[in-house]
């Protein structure tokens, strides 16, 4: 809707107390039809704390995702023997444990502990696998609260062969997110194309991370 006009009943200026694009555009309407330019000044609004996401509601959505796939893969355990094509991996099993561990050994070495070594991850069974994911999201929520700004805008040296990489901790974190989100999501096409439809929505407006 657009705003009322800017001259008022006695032809004075009205403040218009809308400050949206759309607002914009029905001045540039109200202007082109003839009428008198008026000086506009749009009221700026700073930005709101609720703009923003907190790596706590990213990672309690992570972790509510892995836990579905954890219970998802008990009642359905001969899907992880599935074959696929996907990040190198021939199958579901391999999948998966590319997943938890890049959690789990990116959270080790952003906080400057031991890393695990991928074949000390047992792939036996969906609890063998995701217990190396509980294990990683201990150390997220360790990590988040223990690491101050300073830590969190510092830059990280990648291992080799990538050492000429030097990312933010900020950024590592958002990389393990999106790494599991987009892995999740060709596992759960390739798994429904296999006839293993899984029994909850993924999309995150489903989620109770976020309000």
């Amino acid at each position: 809707m657009c705003p009322p006009s800017p001259l008022g009943a006695s032809g004075t200026t009205t403040p218009c107390k809308h400050v949206s694009l759309a607002s914009a555009f029905c001045i540039t309407a109200y202007l082109s039809q003839g009428h008198p330019i008026l000086r506009y000044t749009p009221r700026m609004t700073s930005q709101s704390s609720k703009a923003t996401v907190s790596f706590r509601e990213l990672l309690n959505h992570a972790q509510d995702e892995f836990r579905r796939w954890h219970e998802w893969f008990n009642k359905n355990p001969q899907a992880l023997d599935v074959k696929i094509d996907i990040a190198t991996a021939p199958d579901v099993r391999t999948l998966v444990l590319h997943i938890v561990a890049v959690e789990l050994r990116y959270v080790e070495w952003m906080s400057g502990e031991p890393i695990t070594p991928w074949q000390s991850i047992s792939t036996a069974s969906a609890d063998s696998l995701f217990a190396a994911a509980d294990s990683a999201f201990e150390k997220w929520r360790n990590l988040l609260a223990m690491a101050s700004d300073a830590q969190w805008d510092e830059a990280m040296t990648f291992p080799k062969p990538m050492e000429e990489l030097r990312p933010t901790r900020r950024k590592c974190f958002f990389h393990t997110f999106l790494h599991s989100v987009r892995h999740w999501a060709q596992l759960a096409t390739a798994l429904r194309a296999a006839g293993f439809k899984q029994d909850w929505q993924h999309d995150f407006i489903f989620s109770t991370a976020m309000e």
